[in-house]
């Protein structure tokens, strides 16, 4: 007899409402109508600020904005594809759930799906849900606001859920299901992270290969292959404007390579940039214990410890009880961010290297291992240099430690895989050496630093100089930073005991299975959600209106903003080229963004942070941003501003990038224009004559239409304070295409014919246009290839 959907499906439905209210039960204040004030989300506001409000007005977002580095392509900022009808799904996935608490909801039911794939228990599949999505970087990406980054890490389960079913042989769903959570996770806009997932999928893959030559099924595992492959392709398609919007835009980001000659041994980010975020070796111990580098940057301490005692003693007073509100508890290399999976998480993943069959095991370890050498970054260079060097698409993506992210998932899905073993087996006393070795490794390494948290290393920092002058002061840090370590490490080996006892009981036949994958799941629970509240809990909550509105305009704010023409502003008060709070209420010199235009950034780094006025002039840089005498920020006007477009006396023609950088140096952009030997052609005998009633001026402005009028006796070049982007902006002279070209390095400028004219720029990039009509057929396959699936699925009877 079948049974009825209900039955069938309440497992799961079970395990849906208790990943529900665990999700509400971290979020509760999200129930009382607040936010987590995140720091990127907060710059993300500011910079998207002009794009929003346009769209507002018109009901059009504008694929262009002006508010940061002068000017850049919006949909790199704020674009979600009308066309793509994945987001609809992905609505459905996490149940319209607030953000950021739907991306845990998310993670939580990626994983399971995954293990129930894994014919997993249901139990255990909720286990490893725990294991999964509780680590405690998913909590600080959340708090610093890289909502797109916790949005694909949560999908990535999903999509490897649909490979292995896949190339196990299901090759209708698995292939569908791999398409749509692939589809999914590229819509989460994270490529660094999909790029990793990619990592992971092609050790799989190789992984299978292997074994489809030793068991002779190379016929299955090709076929299983092309329908993976036809699955990327419709993964893709729906992705299509974004994802070739955004390669279009790498060819002339900070990831392309660059024209100046001492910079063309790179083809992507500077190798010093990209590695700079580099996780420590030491520090990957912190996959077991938390504190083993001290944690965040900045901890608080209780008034027990060595520091507060010591600066009460050195006559501190209320300064103590402030300092250690934020004490420098971090000693690590950089990142401030431990990479904490649970110590019961670590000891079943090192059961699970013991007890795992090969075929999955193997993947797995290679996956954990390769990740955790190449977040060493800097700290391991001759292994990560071959992969910065050669690998195709690695030198594109900094903060190398990021790819922990992908021994976050492999190790958590071994250690569960190892418990399941364990709890299938009809002997579990036949892995009785395996726990115990397991227990030795993990428990032994804790006990370790938990006796001699000295092992660790010296507990100093890079900016402990910060404290030289203070030996008692340092010393005492130093205290509370091995007293840190020395109580996390007691901690994890609590942890381990605990499930080292649970299975070594179960082990002797003391506990059911039952009982014993309760305990397990709720000591992983217990263990990384206490964790997790030291990075993400409900002190980082504000009131809703003060992230929708992040930033409070100043008296030099407000000054500015009663002018109501097109210019730009240099905020030297903040940090200018890192921060987008500039932005919230001008069109910024500055900003905050990863990947800003190439040449822009050698302008920052050539010319602008070196005081070079002349082009801040050229730029039509009309305010500067000051530190006034008693510290409050002051408007200061540049009247050598040289507004929205002009017409030049003379061109200099130079030979390449680095003639044309080294003008910049000393010209007057006023009058004479830096031209590149390549746009000669533009200029080729022209003769510019003097003519002073000639003119040129902005009559209207949108952040992707710029319009103006002229009028002049003879020939001229007309020069705009607007950045040259080749792919996309089309300039027409009475409604005519009409050519342009790039001058003085970064801005636009044209040949224009004598008489009154009118010239409109219009940001009109193709990759839309083609794009679009790409990604809304491509999201209509995918979702009626979706729905089939689904019904096939119910339509074919649950038998007994």
């Amino acid at each position: 007899m079948n049974k009825s959907i209900l039955e069938t499906f309440k497992p799961h439905l079970i395990a849906i409402g208790l990943f529900i209210v665990l999700t509400f039960a971290y979020f509760m204040p999200v129930l009382q109508g607040k936010q987590i004030e995140q720091h990127d989300i907060g710059q993300w506001t500011g910079m998207s600020k002009e794009i929003l409000d346009w769209k507002a007005k018109t009901g059009v977002a504008p694929l262009w904005t002006n508010s940061m580095f002068s000017g850049m392509p919006g949909y790199q900022i704020s674009f979600v594809s009308p066309a793509n009808l994945v987001k609809y799904v992905n609505d459905v996935l996490w149940l319209w759930l607030p953000v950021p608490a739907s991306y845990m909801f998310l993670m939580f039911l990626g994983f399971y799906i995954l293990m129930i794939t894994l014919k997993a228990d249901w139990r255990i599949s909720i286990a490893g849900a725990f294991a999964y999505s509780l680590a405690s970087y998913n909590f600080i990406i959340i708090h610093a606001g890289h909502n797109s980054k916790a949005h694909a890490i949560a999908l990535l389960p999903l999509v490897i859920a649909g490979v292995m079913m896949t190339v196990r042989g299901d090759i209708l769903r698995g292939g569908i299901l791999t398409a749509v959570a692939l589809a999914l996770q590229i819509y989460a806009n994270h490529l660094q992270i999909t790029y990793y997932l990619a990592f992971g999928i092609i050790i799989y893959m190789i992984s299978e290969a292997v074994y489809a030559v030793l068991d002779k099924t190379i016929v299955k595992y090709i076929k299983s292959s092309a329908v993976l492959l036809i699955a990327v392709l419709l993964a893709i398609l729906p992705n299509i404007s974004s994802l070739w919007a955004t390669y279009e835009y790498g060819q002339y980001s900070t990831r392309s390579q660059s024209e100046l000659k001492d910079k063309k041994i790179s083809t992507g980010l500077d190798k010093d940039y990209a590695m700079d975020w580099s996780y420590g070796q030491g520090e990957t111990f912190s996959l077991l214990i938390p504190n083993i580098r001290g944690g965040a940057m900045q901890s608080e301490l209780p008034k027990s410890s060595a520091t507060y005692k010591a600066l009460q003693a050195n006559g501190a007073g209320a300064q103590a009880d402030s300092f250690i509100k934020n004490a420098p508890m971090y000693w690590g290399e950089k990142t401030g961010a431990p990479t904490y999976l649970g110590a019961i998480v670590v000891f079943l993943f090192v059961l699970g290297i013991f007890i795992v069959e090969g075929r999955n095991k193997w993947w797995l370890i290679t996956a954990s291992v390769l990740a955790i050498l190449l977040a060493w970054g800097k700290n391991f260079p001759d292994f990560s240099d071959i992969f910065f060097d050669h690998f195709p698409g690695y030198n594109k993506f900094r903060a190398v430690s990021m790819t922990l992210v992908l021994a976050g998932f492999t190790m958590p899905l071994l250690a569960i895989l190892g418990f399941k073993k364990m709890m299938e087996v009809k002997d579990p006393a036949i892995y009785k050496k395996q726990l115990l070795w397991s227990f030795y490794i993990t428990g032994g390494l804790c006990l370790l630093f938990g006796v001699i948290p000295g092992f660790a290393g010296n507990f100093s920092a890079a900016y402990d100089e910060n404290f030289s002058k203070y030996d008692w002061l340092m010393t005492a840090i130093r205290e509370d930073r091995m007293s840190l370590l020395r109580t996390d490490a007691i901690r994890s080996l609590f942890f381990i005991a605990v499930a080292f006892g649970t299975l070594w009981f179960y082990m002797k036949g003391k506990f059911k299975t039952q009982v014993v994958v309760l305990i397990i799941a709720a000591a992983i629970l217990v263990d990384e959600w206490s964790v997790g509240k030291r990075f993400l809990n409900d002190e980082q909550f504000v009131a809703k209106s003060k992230v929708e509105k992040p930033f409070e305009p100043t008296v030099a704010d407000q000054q500015i903003m009663t002018d109501t023409s097109y210019y730009r502003v240099m905020n030297t008060t903040v940090s200018t080229f890192n921060d987008a709070s500039t932005s919230y209420f001008h069109k910024s010199i500055g900003g905050y963004h990863g990947a800003k235009l190439k040449r822009y950034q050698e302008l920052i780094e050539n010319q602008i942070s070196r005081g070079n006025m002349k082009v801040l002039d050229m730029l039509n840089m009309k305010y500067v941003i000051q530190a006034g005498s008693e510290g409050q920020p002051l408007a200061v006007p540049n009247p050598g501003a040289l507004g929205n477009a002009w017409f030049v006396n003379e061109y200099k023609i130079v030979p390449d990038a680095d003639a044309e950088m080294k003008a910049l140096s000393d010209f007057a952009p006023k009058t004479t224009l830096i031209v590149d030997k390549r746009y000669e052609g533009e200029l080729r005998g022209l003769v510019l004559q003097p003519d002073s009633l000639s003119a040129i001026a902005l009559t209207s402005y949108s952040p992707d239409e710029l319009k103006y009028k002229y009028s002049t006796s003879s020939k001229k070049v007309a020069v705009f304070s607007d950045i040259y982007y080749p792919k996309g902006w089309n300039a027409y002279i009475d409604g005519k295409l009409s050519p342009y070209f790039r001058a003085n390095y970064v801005l636009r400028a044209m040949v224009v014919p004598e008489g009154k004219h009118e010239i409109v720029f219009r940001f009109e990039p193709e990759v839309f246009v083609t794009g679009e009509k790409i990604a809304l057929a491509g999201s209509s396959v995918l979702l009626l290839l979706g729905a089939l699936a689904i019904f096939f699925a119910f339509k074919k009877p649950v038998k007994n």
